[in-house]
């Protein structure tokens, strides 16, 4: 098998082919490949023959796309941001380091850009903090990290840096901010924070903001907006327009509804588990998976699995690979296999199902998912290959959207008084 990855919807246009050249490959590239079939089945060397041993063959093809690993917060929280005080080429206490992400083939993932909410914001939202600067922190390190191990990593910004990144041994960092209560109530904030390298936000943590009312995390929270606000509204058309991805993890059922019936792109769900198995308001239920699909009344999307045993049952000592695969084939059940990927929330969490420990161990998942029967094709659209194409699916509306005529949002927080015109002039 290739060592390049098999992630579906692969562009070809990376490298323009000509046309003489483009028909000789249509010929060539079937005869060539049934000639491998051939010598393979011939030879029969090659190939695992055991689940674990075949999960790394393919995975070494089509590596990991995870959409959330906590490794800023990790740097933050231990170490105070500095950079200096702890070597990712050795092992670290927390769920991911430079060796483990090799052995367990992740290929790309989201750098997740997060501060706490704080509860001293005021009913509106308006008392000042230090959480606009808080994210730029951030966002700082992570870029500090990435140019650190710059043979690790590469940053990346579009659905074709990724894959160029993958293609010559890199990972592939993009960053995602997580809760739209680090914008200060700003749209002048998200774009910035997009040009910064942001490709998808959450659009609340655990707290409600001026633009939607969240889920909570162990218990619901009181809403504020029954939904979106309508400058939530706003900021969903603005995510659309710039090529943000909208993300609806954390949020309440009716914010993820009413998102899912204004949006013009694809959405993701960067880390969630399935309420199906634990009836916790953070949890997606039913409703919302139905939502999910590329078929009448639904949207394109992506749902990746959290890996939280606190959140995947209510009986977490029970929660271990298969527990988790279960979750991925319900999500499965719900939205197609087209719709599915993983989103670990390594270093972000407290524990870890038994045997998916860190990032060394996402072949056990892929290797149980081969017990059931899965393809190799079906586990790279699971690997990474959905995401992609999600992806790629908000890139192309946000470029019609532009062609369109579509300007930068100038809409106000409605509660803000500061940006309020001075009358009469100077």
């Amino acid at each position: 098998m290739s060592s390049q990855p098999l992630l579906p919807n692969a562009r070809n246009d990376l490298n323009p082919t000509p046309r003489r050249s483009l028909i000789l490959t249509t010929i060539l590239i079937p005869i060539l490949l049934i000639g491998g079939i051939i010598f393979v089945s011939i030879k029969g060397d090659g190939i695992p023959k055991d689940d674990l041993g075949l999960a790394k063959y393919y995975l070494k093809g089509s590596p990991v796309i995870d959409g959330h690993i906590d490794l800023p917060e990790f740097a933050r929280a231990f170490y105070g941001n500095n950079i200096s005080a702890f070597d990712l080429n050795k092992p670290t206490a927390g769920h991911v380091d430079i060796p483990r992400i090799r052995e367990g083939s992740l290929g790309a993932f989201f750098w997740s850009i997060f501060v706490e909410c704080r509860d001293d914001n005021g009913k509106d939202f308006l008392n000042p903090t230090f959480q606009v600067r808080d994210t730029l922190e951030q966002i700082d390190v992570s870029y500090n990290l990435i140019e650190k191990y710059s043979d690790t990593f590469a940053f990346a910004s579009t659905s074709d840096e990724v894959e160029i990144a993958i293609k010559e041994g890199k990972v592939a960092s993009m960053f995602g901010l997580e809760g739209g209560h680090m914008l200060g109530n700003s749209l002048a904030v998200l774009r910035t924070f997009h040009k910064l390298g942001v490709r998808y936000m959450t659009l609340t943590h655990s707290c409600n903001n001026a633009f939607a009312d969240s889920a909570g995390i162990f218990e619901g929270v009181e809403e504020r907006w029954g939904g979106l606000s309508k400058f939530g509204r706003s900021l969903v058309a603005e995510m659309n327009r710039l090529g943000v991805i909208v993300d609806l993890s954390h949020v309440s059922d009716k914010t993820a509804l009413q998102a899912l019936a204004i949006t013009r792109a694809p959405v993701m769900l960067s880390h969630s588990a399935a309420r199906h198995f634990n009836n916790m308001t953070r949890n997606v239920p039913d409703n919302i998976l139905a939502k999910i699909g590329r078929g009448k009344h639904q949207v394109d999307g992506v749902v990746m699995v959290n890996f939280f045993p606190s959140f995947a049952s209510a009986h977490p000592e029970e929660v271990d690979v298969k527990y988790i695969a279960d979750e991925v084939e319900y999500i499965v059940e719900k939205t197609g296999k087209h719709h599915v990927g993983i989103g670990s929330d390594y270093d972000g969490i407290e524990s870890t199902p038994k045997g998916l420990e860190d990032v060394s161990k996402y072949p056990y998942l892929f290797a149980e998912l081969i017990k059931r029967g899965w393809t190799e094709h079906e586990l790279s659209l699971l690997a990474g290959g959905n995401f992609l194409r999600v992806f790629r699916g908000v890139e192309d509306v946000s470029r019609k959207l532009k062609k369109d005529g579509w300007k930068p949002s100038l809409e106000i927080y409605e509660k803000r008084k500061d940006l309020k015109p001075i009358e009469g002039g100077f």
